[in-house]
């Protein structure tokens, strides 16, 4: 029976929640998680709950291999030279291991989604920011290596190298699996923040327009954002993360042409975003509004793109005010390059001064660009090169743009992008 992809959904993080629970391994959970899968779409009959059947059949998978390697542990003297003198940590390692009882978690309780409880599991401070971000990401947000690796600008080699680590210090760190009370949950908070917006930026770069359920990642990190806001309704970064997901989505659908080319902000048409996705982005957008983190400040600029009924009525002095602010609380260079972009738009629109000491004049944006393109990860290269590409073609410097255009086709993650690219890049 395959599953299709909302069981699977629903079942993967509540399969791998429950099997690190009773094998106090994160790694073993999801190989056994993955083995069970595996046989569910082998098996022919019916399956009533797809996660109580692949979380028994791990559970019994793993047990039968705890009880082999236990037989071969006491075996295993029997089969050393008569010379061997084991120390007493060897025998105490011969030893059959106590399989442990189906406890419930720690911390939260029941109610907790699991997924936003491996999420802060996967957020332990034993672990560095970098790995705690490539462990979550992959476990919890299901990104593939590659994935991961373009979105923190890293090699695929190094990525995967660095999540083999992090499952290895998480499980030398803390000997069995725990979720954290809500004390300890609230400090990996930020982290598990960051998790789920690289999951939605991904989404975001790469699934314009999904072509089902199984692919749309945006949604699923919609989900998850939907299970901490109520795990934590009160915190402004919590809603702003929602915010800007929401607003994000609800502008989606309008994002490509009937020929399947993705349009700029300019030629979107605002009619076809969907209005109650919005007004609950919006919603949560002035909520966070108490706040002045990361993200309640980049929900104050979505809320700023998705509010005027025009891209004209766009308040760029506003948008480029607040990624200033933003570059504040967390300077990345993709906020640099957004900033960058903000300020041009407002200078060709006429509704940002021309003040090269300030900034605000487009050489300077084009130096700025141009270092960014030189020096940035991956994905802000390639979005510092296609501002510049679009600022030149706006200014009527069309074969430079051409020249952009084309060589920005060859490495653009999604068809609709490459066509974009073309498009402009035609005479």
């Amino acid at each position: 029976m395959r599953p299709t992809r909302s069981e699977f959904d629903d079942a993967w993080p509540r399969v791998v929640r429950a099997l690190a629970s009773f094998t106090g391994s994160l790694d073993e959970a999801e190989e056994y998680a993955a083995e069970a899968v595996a046989r569910a779409a082998a098996h022919d009959g019916h399956i009533d709950s797809f996660a109580a059947w692949c979380t028994a059949v791990a559970k019994r998978a793993w047990v039968d291999e705890t009880r082999r390697r236990a037989v071969e542990r006491r075996l295993a003297p029997t089969l050393l030279p008569p010379e061997t003198d084991p120390t007493e940590a060897t025998w105490r390692a011969m030893a059959t291991p106590e399989l442990p009882d189906d406890a419930p978690d720690s911390g939260f309780g029941d109610d907790l989604d699991d997924r936003v409880a491996l999420l802060f599991v996967a957020c332990d401070d034993a672990l560095t920011p970098s790995s705690q971000m490539v462990l979550a990401l992959r476990v919890v947000c299901g990104l593939s290596v590659p994935e991961i690796a373009h979105h923190l600008g890293l090699q695929n080699a190094a990525t995967a190298a660095r999540l083999t680590r992090a499952k290895k210090a998480l499980a030398q760190a803390r000997g069995e699996f725990r979720v954290p009370g809500r004390a300890e949950a609230k400090t990996r908070l930020p982290v598990v923040l960051a998790c789920v917006a690289g999951m939605f930026t991904v989404a975001h770069r790469t699934s314009l327009d999904p072509a089902t359920a199984f692919d749309d990642t945006g949604a699923q990190s919609l989900s998850i954002a939907d299970s901490l806001v109520r795990a934590f309704p009160d915190d402004p970064e919590v809603r702003g993360l929602r915010a800007v997901i929401r607003l994000g989505l609800a502008r989606r659908s309008a994002r490509l042409d009937d020929s399947g080319t993705a349009l700029p902000l300019d030629e979107v048409d605002r009619s076809l975003w969907d209005r109650g996705l919005l007004a609950a982005g919006l919603t949560d957008a002035t909520f966070a509004t108490r706040g002045s983190g990361r993200f309640a400040i980049q929900a104050a600029i979505a809320g700023l793109h998705s509010s005027p009924s025009s891209f004209d009525d766009t308040d760029w002095s506003q948008v480029v005010s607040l990624y200033h602010a933003l570059e504040g609380v967390w300077p990345a260079p993709s906020v640099r390059v957004a900033r960058l972009a903000a300020t041009a738009h407002g200078i060709l629109a006429g509704t940002l001064p021309t003040d090269s000491d300030a900034g605000t004049s487009l050489e300077r944006v084009e130096d700025e660009l141009a270092d960014l393109e030189a020096d940035s990860a991956t994905y802000a290269s390639r979005d510092a090169s296609l501002t510049l590409a679009d600022i030149a073609w706006r200014t009527g410097r069309r074969k430079a743009a051409g020249r952009r255009y084309r060589e920005l086709a060859e490495i653009m993650p999604t068809e609709a992008l490459r066509r974009f690219c073309l498009r402009r890049a035609s005479p």
